[in-house]
């Protein structure tokens, strides 16, 4: 993989209003935006980024990308990002949330055959604080330091980010999983990069306590990492017994049949807990607990 100031990053959608609010602030963490891609707006400038019709066009005038960011509408996003795979591109961010399942699963049949490592759909991006960034995570809410992130919420992520980073406890790398039912990359996939990457010292994963994916990263955890991990599991108080995949399902769940858990809250706390995983229960309870987390690290003579 190749996530860093180096890697030359392309954004497609980029006449999409997303596109033109966070160019400037990717610009600013240090990101290496190459052109963007908008069919119709080929020769076009934005400041002195170049507009390709094609992301073809645009690797062959360029050269090779590293990154495509795609913020094209959801029902666009399926097409933008088989245009990106078959000109080379191996790394994807799909910011747009509400892909079609079906876009999703074709999508991700053709990533694992041509080896693409996706986030998203419903990705905040990727960031090193101070260095780079590819996505929408608020850089004023990070500072530099040894903890890396792995999230499965929305911008929750730099709300806590921000709570730590007050509390002096700076970030490694963070990572948006996306917060679509469907994502490309997982919990295990990116606790591994955390656990070989020497400026991470510990863990901690924003989750949610009724998914699968939060157990399964209890159990990779368990048998496959050694860092100290730490969890906060949103919701995880909530008092409503259905699964709301977001925010925009809510009136519609409410008004139909019951829809239920596949994994209560107890269950995915209780398999936290058996990979002595603390779980905390509020945010603000995280500077507290990943110091200690740290602490039982070194005192353990790692």
């Amino acid at each position: 993989m190749k996530w860093h100031k180096e890697s030359k990053v392309l954004l497609q959608g980029v006449h999409h209003p997303l596109g033109l609010t966070y160019l400037e602030q990717m610009r600013s963490c240090g990101t290496k935006l190459v052109a963007g891609v908008s069919p119709g707006h080929g020769g076009e400038l934005i400041g002195d980024l170049p507009v390709f019709d094609l992301v073809d066009l645009a690797v062959k005038t360029l050269g090779s990308v590293d990154i495509s960011l795609i913020l094209n509408p959801p029902y666009r996003v399926l097409d933008a990002a088989l245009e990106a795979i078959a000109a080379g591109i191996r790394q994807l961010v799909i910011v747009s949330a509400g892909v079609p399942p079906l876009d999703m699963i074709t999508l991700l049949r053709e990533a694992q055959a041509t080896h693409t490592l996706i986030l998203g759909s419903g990705s905040q991006g990727i960031m090193v604080p101070q260095q780079f960034s590819v996505g929408t995570l608020d850089p004023s809410c990070y500072l530099p330091g040894p903890i890396g992130i792995i999230s499965h919420c929305d911008r929750l992520t730099d709300d806590i980010a921000q709570t730590l980073s007050a509390a002096g406890l700076g970030q490694s790398m963070v990572i948006s999983l996306g917060t679509d039912g469907l994502n490309g990359s997982n919990f295990e996939q990116w606790l591994q990069v955390l656990e070989e990457d020497e400026q991470t010292e510990t863990i901690l994963l924003l989750g949610q306590p009724n998914s699968n994916g939060e157990m399964r990263a209890a159990d990779y955890v368990a048998s496959a990492i050694e860092k100290p991990v730490v969890a906060y599991l949103a919701g995880r108080g909530a008092k409503i017994k259905r699964h709301f995949g977001d925010s925009l399902t809510i009136v519609a769940n409410q008004l139909s049949h019951k829809r239920p858990l596949l994994t209560s809250v107890e269950q995915t706390v209780q398999a936290f807990e058996k990979a002595n995983i603390p779980v905390a229960e509020a945010p603000w309870e995280l500077p507290i607990f990943l110091p200690l987390a740290m602490e039982s690290r070194h005192l353990g003579g790692d």
